[in-house]
């Protein structure tokens, strides 16, 4: 499946998905130990944990009896080209207004 930006947005629009992929920043760390540091049930971080997954922000393995989920910064990309296409529009407007005052003190000067 193909991500696209404004997929991550969404899937990351939701408070519990950011706080579990916060966790997964650290680390490491299994459905179990997720739910006990966030107020949602395990049931609940399971979903959350599917969706992440799904959209490419997770990827998880098995250990033993439990799954265990870490980021896969890969899955960041489309949001990252789409954050530094949003920059770079961002600097050559900028760029434009500061050539624009420059151009503008210069000819205050002159009169």
């Amino acid at each position: 499946m193909t991500t696209n930006a404004k997929m991550l947005l969404t899937v990351l629009g939701d408070p519990t998905r950011q706080a579990i992929l916060d966790l997964l920043l650290e680390g490491p760390q299994p459905v179990g130990q997720l739910a006990a540091l966030l107020p949602v049930s395990r049931p609940a971080v399971s979903q959350h944990l599917k969706v992440l997954k799904e959209v490419g922000l997770v990827m998880d393995h098995q250990e033993g009896t439990r799954r265990v989920y870490r980021v896969d910064p890969a899955g960041l990309a489309p949001l990252r080209a789409y954050l530094e296409r949003f920059w770079q529009q961002a600097m050559v407007a900028f760029a434009q207004h500061a050539e624009n005052q420059h151009a503008d003190d210069q000819t205050d000067n002159k009169e």
